[in-house]
């Protein structure tokens, strides 16, 4: 069966940075696009960034210059450098994969809590 293992999360301060884990495991025969995806209370969820499986990427703005995405097929893992955390930044942190065949997954969620 085919999971989504993200890690991690956790409390940081303003200004302060973590780096959180996507891996793949499974039955699988290829990871397609991937992407990170967060949402805070009151909010819908919305798409952080994404990549391609060549490495194309992608932002939203809020994150532009802060946050890295970034993987490695061959792990089948994706990760997410978050520089210069915000409040705002707030929020369940989820992975979402695209698999052979067009399958999508997610991931269980990690939580991401900046405050000072």
């Amino acid at each position: 069966q085919v999971q989504l293992v993200e890690s991690g999360g956790g409390l940081v301060q303003p200004g302060g940075s973590l780096r959180l884990s996507c891996a793949v495991s499974g039955v699988i025969f290829r990871v397609d696009d991937m992407g990170w995806f967060r949402q805070a209370p009151g909010k819908q969820r919305e798409l952080v960034a994404s990549i391609t499986r060549a490495g194309t990427t992608n932002y939203t703005d809020s994150v532009k210059g802060r946050f890295t995405i970034s993987r490695d097929n061959a792990k089948n893992t994706m990760y997410l450098q978050m520089n210069g955390l915000k409040p705002e930044d707030t929020a369940v942190y989820y992975c979402n994969a695209n698999l052979f065949l067009s399958r999508v997954f997610w991931g269980q969620g990690t939580q991401v809590t900046v405050s000072p």
